[in-house]
């Protein structure tokens, strides 16, 4: 898997950052897009952007036995559990300049890698960890994924690990933006159970100059390979809807994200304009309470 290997000391993070890995990690795309239906479509459409033709996997309703705990430090991943309706592979897309785990500098000098310290597999991600003190603030967004296997008709995937992260309401990120490279917060690890199920507690991700909003992840076979990016089987994104990003943006604590909200689209983003279908979770909640964005994400494994 290509990365950006580069050294960025920029205040924020940009479109000719994301543009360069980008069109480097595309010479080897190794997945193909496909739709999850007409009601993804018309989520979609709701949201600007365009999409892809291509028609979704789909696997007869099952329900299989647990193979593997999926729990502790070396656990393997399994096919198990229930099957959904239909499933396809999201789309690979670049990690960015910004990963944490292992595969570049950070902002301060140095291999950048959250994965490597003590603490990293938490469901709270808001708080720095490891020595470092820093929180987060925002709009409370609670992200839940479901890891299926799309060779193994859509069964659920147990044991198998999610590293997830993201900027923050600043658009700024962790261990390489100037003002929060000694912080580590809005990283984490977590492990699917046995419905391939697992959940992060974070804050709802800013908007900066060049992308649309959105949220790192990449997905391991075991805990116990998720110890540099190097290791992952699948790495992506979720795009962020735009009805909630757009009440998100009206909170003071997001300087900035509102105006560069505006200058963005689906359309016109350099990871999502080919199709975000796949990649658009279902949100709802507020401002007031909380967001809660789910989405089955689908790797073949």
């Amino acid at each position: 898997m290509l990365r950006d290997m580069h050294h960025h000391s920029h205040p924020h993070p940009s479109l000719a950052h994301d543009l360069d890995t980008l069109l480097r990690l595309r010479q080897g795309r190794r997945d193909t897009l496909r739709w999850l239906g007409a009601g993804a479509a018309a989520a979609l459409a709701g949201c600007g952007g365009g999409g892809d033709a291509a028609s979704a996997t789909t696997a007869t309703s099952t329900t299989g036995t647990t193979t593997g705990t999926g729990t502790g430090t070396g656990s393997t991943g399994s096919t198990t559990g229930s099957t959904s309706a239909s499933c396809a592979t999201i789309p690979e897309e670049t990690a960015g300049p910004y990963p944490g785990d292992g595969t570049n500098n950070g902002g301060s000098g140095g291999v950048a890698n959250a994965l490597t310290l003590s603490g990293v597999v938490r469901n709270d991600i808001t708080s720095s960890f490891g020595g470092a003190t820093g929180t987060a603030v925002g709009v409370p967004l609670t992200v839940k994924l479901q890891l299926v296997n799309t060779a193994s008709s859509c069964a659920s995937l147990a044991g198998f690990a999610v590293y997830l992260w993201h900027c923050d309401a600043l658009g700024r990120y962790s261990m390489y933006s100037q003002g929060v490279t000694a912080e580590n917060y809005l990283r984490g690890v977590q492990v699917s159970d046995s419905a391939g199920e697992l959940t992060f507690s974070t804050i709802f991700p800013g908007c900066y100059d060049g992308r649309w909003p959105h949220i790192h992840f990449e997905v391991y076979a075991s805990l116990a390979r998720a110890t540099s990016g190097s290791n992952d089987i699948k790495t992506s994104q979720l795009a962020m809807p735009a009805a909630a990003a757009g009440a998100v943006y009206a909170d003071a604590r997001y300087t900035g994200s509102s105006a560069n909200f505006s200058r963005i689209s689906l359309a016109s983003d350099n990871v999502f304009s080919d199709g975000a279908t796949l990649q658009l979770p279902t949100i709802t909640g507020s401002n007031a309470a909380g967001y809660v964005a789910t989405l089955q994400v689908g790797v073949s494994a």
